[in-house]
């Protein structure tokens, strides 16, 4: 019976073999196809990612797969290979605020897969330097988180460097409390970044109430010291684990659930329309009363959505204002553009800071 058994275990394991080598092939033949597609555009001097098409594949293949192949799964797996193909087309390199495994890089290689190149700068403000001088083709960086708020820096670099936003990346972050030895008794301090210091501030209240915090620029440089000092434990991402090889003391110890975080993917030049998009405008308010009220009932007439507004100071002009908004929909739509065309009669500045799919809230944080 033993025997009979290892014979049927052996020939099914023959059968998943074959079926790799089949899928194999096939990606293979699928990567060459995506490469004919970006020669064939060169030719006509047409962008390489067509958001649209992209969204229709995923409506197709989820469709086609009637729940049997896990969704998500599915869908993670053939966003691998899209990105991928798309990136043999031309590689991109991608800035996002380093060092290694911080949120911002997770963000990243769920939004461009494994096969980007991915360059870890210092501060939020190099990655739109990197990003406006050409040096690297995006960047990824947090612009507001589901309970602590906006990310006021990245809203500030808007207002000083001209880039424009090409896609988001909704990030579900589940936070870790990490160190070396993998012992709560060992740590005697915890560093992170400022927010996930606040979004963990009641657990550490209850768990750790003698223990000091220290803010530094990123999760990725707190997991950096905690892997080069044993009593130093860091809040960090799955992915930090990993990268530096630490050990997890608590896994999950935000105070809310639901914690999200929202990226915005910045290049150049944002891409067509993909059918579920969103619009990021940059505006400077006429000096008289009630002009905000004039500009929302404006956009309403015109039936558009606005998503978000969001009000920052103006640097060295006292009591100054720009507003940042989003609306749901694509400047190539007919009533975004009507409304842009008001906002620009209406206001002391406008700037379109660009049209880009709308972020998939599923993704999250593993």
């Amino acid at each position: 019976m033993e025997i009979e058994q290892k014979k049927m275990i052996g020939s099914v394991r023959d059968t998943i073999d074959s079926i790799d080598n089949r899928i194999l092939a096939l990606l293979k033949e699928r990567l060459a196809c995506a490469k004919e597609i970006g020669r064939l555009k060169d030719g006509e001097k047409r962008a390489k990612w067509d958001p649209l098409r992209e969204r229709q594949i995923y409506d197709r293949l989820l469709k086609d797969n009637n729940d049997i192949f896990p969704p998500d799964a599915l869908k993670s797996i053939f966003h691998e290979i899209i990105t991928t193909c798309r990136l043999s087309q031309k590689k991109a390199e991608v800035a996002f605020l380093g060092p290694e495994a911080t949120f911002s890089h997770l963000a990243g290689v769920k939004y461009f897969g494994h096969s980007a190149d991915y360059k870890a700068m210092e501060t939020i403000e190099d990655v739109f330097a990197e990003v406006e001088k050409g040096r690297t083709r995006y960047g990824i960086v947090p612009v507001e988180n589901s309970i602590e708020g906006a990310v006021f820096s990245t809203l500030d670099c808007f207002m000083k460097y001209k880039v424009q936003i090409c896609g988001e990346l909704q990030l579900e972050i589940s936070h870790n409390l990490v160190c070396r030895s993998g012992n709560m008794e060992d740590i005697q301090t915890v560093a992170s970044h400022a927010q996930p210091l606040a979004q963990c501030r009641e657990w550490l209240r209850k768990h750790l109430p003698a223990t000091p915090t220290l803010p530094v620029f990123s999760t990725g440089a707190a997991a950096q010291m905690a892997a080069n000092n044993p009593n130093i434990g860091a809040i960090a991402s799955s992915l930090a684990i990993k990268t530096y090889e630490l050990q997890v003391v608590v896994q999950g110890i935000e105070d809310y659930r639901g914690n999200t975080t929202r990226f915005l993917v910045i290049g150049k030049k944002s891409p067509s329309r993909s059918g579920q998009d969103r619009t990021s405008l940059l505006i400077g308010l006429m000096d008289r009363p009630g002009a905000l009220n004039d500009v929302l009932s404006a956009l309403s007439e015109e039936d558009i959505n606005l998503a978000k507004i969001e009000s920052r100071p103006i640097k060295g002009k006292q009591w100054k204002y720009l507003f940042f908004l989003d609306m749901l929909g694509h400047i190539e739509d007919d009533k975004i553009r009507r409304g842009c065309d008001i906002l620009k009669a209406m206001c002391s500045y406008f700037e379109w800071l660009g049209s880009y799919p709308q972020g998939d809230p599923s993704a999250t944080d593993s």
